[in-house]
Parts: C-alpha cells; sequence; structure tokens
C-alpha cells in the first residue's frame, strides 16, 4: 500500500526536506506508525504560522498515523534560535506552565472540531522529563554524542557565528541536543519514528534522528513543510507586526474572516493547499471554479468560512458573514455590540461628550461632520448633506438632521459615512 499521507502532502506542495523518500515510504507502509511535532510556548497564543504544522497532525491522524502533540514545557525555558537573529528573552516558569496551558486548551478546540475522538492526538510535555534531567547526566548520555564540529556546519548555527554583534550562547547552542533527547524520549515511550515541522527545524530533526538511531539502534525518520511567508517573504511570526493568531482575545473572528477573505488569488490558492482539510477532488473543483470567475472570490470565501470555523466555530463564521453584508448594505444598526469594534477598528473614531446629545433639539450633523473629520467646514458639510451623501447609522440625512441619544447604538456609538466608503465612528461617554 502507498501510504496516504505523502500523497497528500506532496499534491499540496507541503514536502520541503525528509529523509529518504522510499525509505520513509516504506517504513510508513510497514504497519501502524507514531509521529510527533513540537511546539514551544514562547507565547500565551499561537499565530497562523503554528497552524500548518497543526494541519500536518490533523493530516497524519486522519491517514492512520497514530500522533503526537509535544508541549516544550522544557525547551521552552530555553527557546529555539533557529530562523532567529537574536537571542530570545527567556520566560518565566510561570510564564511558560501558563502558555503550555493554554496551548493546550487551543489545540484540543481545533483537534476537536476536525478529528474523531479515536484521531486525537496524544499531548505530552518535556517539561516532564526534561525538568529532571541532571547537568552530568545529559552531558554522558546526550552531550557526547555531538560532535562540536558539525554542529557548527548547520546554517541556523553559523549565521549567528557569523555575526559579530550577536553571536550565540551556549544555551542556544544546546537547544538541538535537547530536542534529540525528546525525540530518543518520544521513541522510547511512544513509539515515535517521524518527526514533523516546518523547515526551518530541519537541522535540529536530523540532529534527533542521527542521536535516536545511534543510540537506540532505532531507524526513524524526518519530514517538514515550508514555512508560512508573507508576500514580501516574511515569516507569520509572534513578535512580527500584524500576526495573525489562533485566539479571539488578539485576532477576533471577524478580523482574521476578513484577513482571509481579501487574500489575492494567488495567496488564496496557497492558503488552500497549506490549511484547507477539504478533500483534494472538491477542493481541485473549487480551484477551477474561482479561475473561470476570480471576481466572485469563491476561493477566499471558501477558505474564510472553512479556517474561522476551525479556529472559532460555525457561530463565528455566521457572525462575521452576517457583519460583512450589513457593512456592504449599509444596514449597520444590524452589527452586533461585541462586533462593532472589530468591524470598525481602522476606521478613524473620534470620541465626544455625551452631553451633545442631550442639547435642546440634539446635536446638528452639520457639527458632528466637522467633529468626525468628514468636512472641511460648515459650508462643506452641507454641501455634502445637500448632495445626499451622508448617512448616519445606516439612514440617509440632509442638512436639518440633528442626533440625539435615541441614535446611540449599543448605547455609546454613532456610524457616520459619507460618499460609499469615507466612514467614521464617533463614541459618546
Amino acid at each position: 500500500m502507498t501510504h496516504a499521507l505523502l500523497d497528500e502532502l506532496s499534491w499540496r506542495g507541503l514536502i520541503h526536506d525528509s529523509t529518504d523518500p522510499a525509505e520513509l515510504r516504506e517504513h510508513l507502509d510497514g504497519g501502524r506508525r507514531r509521529c510527533y511535532i513540537g511546539f514551544d510556548p514562547t507565547a500565551p497564543s499561537l499565530t497562523i504560522g503554528n497552524l500548518l504544522p497543526i494541519t500536518l497532525l490533523i493530516r497524519a491522524a486522519r491517514t492512520g498515523l497514530g500522533a503526537v502533540t509535544l508541549f516544550g514545557g522544557g525547551t521552552g525555558l530555553i527557546g529555539d534560535p533557529s530562523g532567529k537573529s537574536a537571542e530570545r528573552t527567556l520566560l518565566t516558569v510561570e510564564d511558560v506552565r501558563a502558555n503550555v496551558t493554554r496551548h493546550r486548551e487551543i489545540m484540543e478546540t481545533i483537534f476537536g472540531r476536525a478529528l474523531a475522538a479515536e484521531e486525537i492526538p496524544t499531548f505530552v510535555d518535556n517539561g516532564d522529563w526534561l525538568g529532571g534531567l541532571g547537568m552530568i547526566e545529559f552531558l554522558r548520555d546526550v552531550g557526547k554524542h555531538f560532535p562540536v564540529t558539525e554542529m557548527i556546519r548547520r546554517d541556523s548555527v553559523r549565521r549567528r557565528l557569523d555575526d559579530p554583534d550577536v553571536g550565540l550562547t551556549y544555551t542556544e547552542f544546546s537547544y538541538s541536543l535537547l530536542q534529540a533527547y525528546d525525540y530518543r524520549r518520544l521513541c522510547e515511550d511512544h513509539g515515535v519514528t517521524l518527526q514533523m515541522g516546518a523547515s526551518d527545524q530541519w537541522g535540529n530533526i536530523v540532529a534527533g534522528i542521527d542521536y535516536v538511531r545511534r543510540v537506540l539502534r532505532t531507524q526513524v525518520h524526518g519530514l517538514t513543510c515550508p514555512l508560512l511567508l508573507r508576500a514580501d517573504g516574511t515569516k507569520f511570526g509572534k513578535s512580527e507586526k500584524g500576526a495573525v493568531w489562533l485566539t479571539a482575545d488578539r485576532t477576533s473572528p471577524y478580523t482574521l474572516y476578513q484577513f482571509l477573505i481579501n487574500l489575492s488569488d494567488e495567496e488564496a490558492r496557497r492558503f488552500a493547499l497549506f490549511f484547507s482539510l477539504t478533500d483534494r477532488e472538491p477542493l481541485e473543483r473549487l480551484f477551477a471554479e474561482h479561475a473561470e470567475a476570480p471576481g466572485r472570490r469563491a476561493l477566499q470565501r471558501h477558505l474564510a468560512r472553512e479556517m474561522t470555523a476551525l479556529m472559532h466555530g460555525q457561530p463565528a463564521v455566521d457572525a462575521a458573514e452576517a457583519a460583512s453584508a450589513a457593512l456592504f448594505s449599509g444596514d449597520v444598526k444590524a452589527i452586533g455590540a461585541d462586533l462593532i469594534s472589530d468591524v470598525f477598528a481602522d476606521v478613524p473614531t473620534v470620541t465626544e461628550p455625551l452631553a451633545r446629545l442631550a442639547a435642546d433639539g440634539g446635536w446638528p450633523v452639520v457639527d458632528l461632520l466637522l467633529a468626525t473629520g468628514l468636512a472641511s467646514s460648515r459650508r462643506d458639510a452641507r454641501e455634502h448633506l445637500g448632495n445626499r451623501a451622508v448617512l448616519v447609522n445606516g439612514d440617509r440625512v440632509d442638512a436639518v438632521a440633528t442626533v440625539t441619544e435615541k441614535d446611540l447604538l449599543h448605547g455609546s456609538v454613532i456610524l457616520v459615512r459619507r460618499g460609499r466608503r469615507e466612514w467614521r465612528v464617533a463614541r459618546f461617554t
């Protein structure tokens, strides 16, 4: 039998590096196998870049592999230097533990939506063994198997060593040994014989493969997927500006939905291949449909619905689509209080005293346009109003209109639009 996982990953362009392809295929076809991917808890949440290895585990589980998720409760105290141009800030034990707990909650939710109960990955924390590993034991049992001359040849190490302004600390230099020891423990304790991860992990994975083969005399394998990169070639990371997070407290479902719906055609195809859990045949039909009528954005809509549902559930998708429809139609009164801030996050906002609305007869819309910057003068404001170009809370208004407390949406907000695209938010306190 030809193992379905490799065929699936190959079609999607998700194999960047691997151990000998023929040997790996033969190994996976040889019985019930187990694989793992590790996640270091360097932040309280995970980004869309982390979603790629998460979906790798989902694909592995769906094709019959036993999947293991390794949380870096131990390695997270060190921080992987791979792909970093400077040393990470070391986290406290308490912060790492809290992050592990949060990461587990995120993955339990995603796996629960994508997999049958019997397919859910096993959760393991390397803090359970690294925390009790003594220095002498580590140097004798692990360190002696790693020639320094080989370690410094790795690109991630060499780049840092060649930079006189940064360098590489011994702590960071030792990271790959800790990850190699993880592979050994997972092989011994859980029968894991395949480690997967992003392409920047290849050096660490190879180190683990060599160590396990040398110490346990067991044939193990490795496979990496490409990094998720932005259009400009930069990584979707945690520290980069504009990071897309997997939790609603950092990136709202509406913001995620809009991010995906606004992908270019090229980006949408790449995201669909990388992230979509839709089977190959219907996805190829979707690609063909989108090619025939790209203006309909069928691919982006499918992707936005699928990924938002995976991370936040179907009700979040429904709310995001309802808010988008309300914004497009101008019926902004239909947007819920919890979504107003997300929908208008990038719209200029002014804050005004509530007393303005309590004046006899209310606050003239002419003054509201001046306050929000939608008019440069009273004459300018009256001209826009006379042209019927101004809407307040979705309703078209004229030059004598006023706003009162009764016009507040959700008790505090008035939304103003001039023309087709110029929006302003007025908050009253």
